[in-house]
This record gives C-alpha cells, sequence and structure tokens, in this order.
C-alpha cells in the first residue's frame, strides 16, 4: 500500500505541483461543487495509478484540483464504494494519497436516507458521528505506522470545531441544518422498513452506503474531517415503497445549491 501511494502522489505531484490543504469528496448529484473552484487542473481516474473507477451513476469520476478563495482544494467528482466489488483498501485509497499531497482537512458529503422524525427530504444534515456496520473494516490487516497507529481513536471523528463553525455560517446564510448520526451499511440496496427500524433503534439519524470507510482511514492519518448528508428519502412506511436512485439524485440536486454554498464558506473562513 505504501509504495502504491507514493507512486500515486509522485505521478500527481509530477502533474500538477500542486499542494492542497482541503480535500473534499462529492457524494451522488453534489459534483457541481467544482463550479465553486478556481480549476488548475484535473485529471481523470482512469489515468492515475492504482486508482479505481467509479461506475455509479452521478459519480463524474476526476480528481479536480484549484482554489477556493485563497485556499487550495483537491475534490473528488465521485467516490468508490464497497457494494461497487471494491475492497475496502480501495475504497479509502484516494484519501491516503490526498494526505501525502498536503491535505490536513477533510470534508465528505453524501446522500442519505432520513430515520430521524424531524427530517425531511432535501433536509441537510451534519454529521456529528456514525455507526459503522459495514461487513470489512479498512484497517484490516498489517498496519502500516507510517500510516497511523494501529488502534485508532475515534472519540471525535467528525471535528467539533467544523461542526460548530459551519452551523455559525448556516445562520448567516440562512441555510437550515440538522445534525445527526450516520450510519453506514454495505449497500446497494435500499433499506427495508425494519432495516430503517433498526437504524432507528441503533439512535442512527439516517443511513447511507458509503463514507464511513473514508473518516476511518482519515482519522487514522490525524486529518481533521467534517461531514454533511443531504436527506434523499424518508425510511418510513409512507415513502419507503417509491425510491429509486433516479429520486436520490434528483433530491440531492435540489439541496446542491444550499450544500455547495455551506461547503464554499466553511473552506473560505475555517
Amino acid at each position: 500500500m505504501w509504495n502504491q501511494v507514493q507512486e500515486t502522489v509522485n505521478f500527481i505531484k509530477e502533474k500538477t505541483n500542486f499542494s492542497p490543504e482541503y480535500g473534499v469528496i462529492l457524494g451522488s448529484g453534489l459534483g457541481s461543487f467544482t463550479d465553486d473552484i478556481q480549476i488548475e487542473f484535473s485529471l481523470s481516474y482512469s489515468e492515475i495509478p492504482n486508482f479505481p473507477v467509479s461506475t455509479v451513476q452521478g459519480h463524474k469520476g476526476a480528481l479536480v484540483f484549484g482554489t477556493i478563495g485563497q485556499k487550495k482544494v483537491v475534490a473528488m467528482q465521485g467516490r468508490f464504494h464497497f457494494y461497487e466489488g471494491y475492497s475496502m483498501k480501495e475504497v479509502t485509497f484516494p484519501v491516503r494519497v490526498m494526505k501525502y499531497l498536503g491535505v490536513e482537512k477533510l470534508i465528505v458529503s453524501n446522500a442519505s436516507g432520513g430515520v430521524n422524525a424531524t427530517y425531511k427530504v432535501g433536509d441537510i444534515a451534519l454529521i456529528t458521528d456514525h455507526i459503522n456496520l459495514m461487513p470489512e473494516h479498512p484497517l484490516r490487516g498489517i498496519n502500516d505506522e507510517r500510516f497511523g497507529p494501529r488502534f485508532v481513536n475515534m472519540s471525535e471523528p467528525y471535528s467539533r470545531k467544523m461542526i460548530e463553525k459551519a452551523k455559525n455560517l448556516a445562520k448567516k446564510l440562512n441555510i437550515e441544518v440538522k445534525e445527526g448520526v450516520y450510519l453506514g451499511l454495505q449497500g446497494p440496496t435500499f433499506e427495508t422498513l425494519s432495516e430503517y427500524r433498526m437504524v432507528k433503534i441503533l439512535s442512527a439519524d439516517c443511513v447511507g452506503m458509503s463514507t464511513v470507510p473514508e473518516v476511518i482511514v482519515a482519522r487514522h492519518m490525524d486529518l481533521e474531517v467534517f461531514g454533511i448528508s443531504v436527506i434523499t428519502d424518508i425510511g418510513n412506511e409512507d415513502s419507503i415503497g417509491t425510491i429509486t436512485h433516479a429520486e436520490v439524485l434528483e433530491a440531492a440536486q435540489k439541496a446542491e445549491p444550499n450544500v455547495r454554498n455551506l461547503i464554499k464558506e466553511l473552506i473560505l473562513n475555517y
């Protein structure tokens, strides 16, 4: 893994000569955030050594380098999922690469199903914590101390300071935000009604098929992490029968202007 990361980092540095401070992983329907970046370089995943290729609709598949104000940013237009058939090490490989390109702060976004009774479709939730119920762990196996410690302290997976800053910015921008715990499942099926009930019983507020592995690996390397989720469906008796991936993308795209604005302002002001 170490040699692969170094090979990929060296390739990207030769192509871009760019050292970003912020890394951003853009989830379903949120790829247009790159319109807010003054783009200097863009690399297709397919041309980057050791990089997987995204296979999911709504994930474009490019690594974009540029600036937001004076802040240097690298953004993933599309992420990789365990359900696509990739290993957890492949899913999280780009986070390793970001760290050694210079990234200190990681922003992750996703679309999720809400089980909190106060949530509605289109809500924006700041992720305060997560529950990992995926069947594989990205740190399983021999630990390379060059990346981080064997046992990772996960008492603060999502930066409290960044959450507080985002809440204050949301007020100024007149953007309503919720807070909540995100539960990660493998997918790719949407949850059954009983599974949604389980998620609620386990004290989570929303559920999705991504994010958790990337955050674990980010914290393994001591990156500061901020997570944001768009609630694209509600897991109850009234709405469970209608949800499709197309509807998830549509809901995410409707919320996208506010998500983009909040992430942009957080990068500029944190």
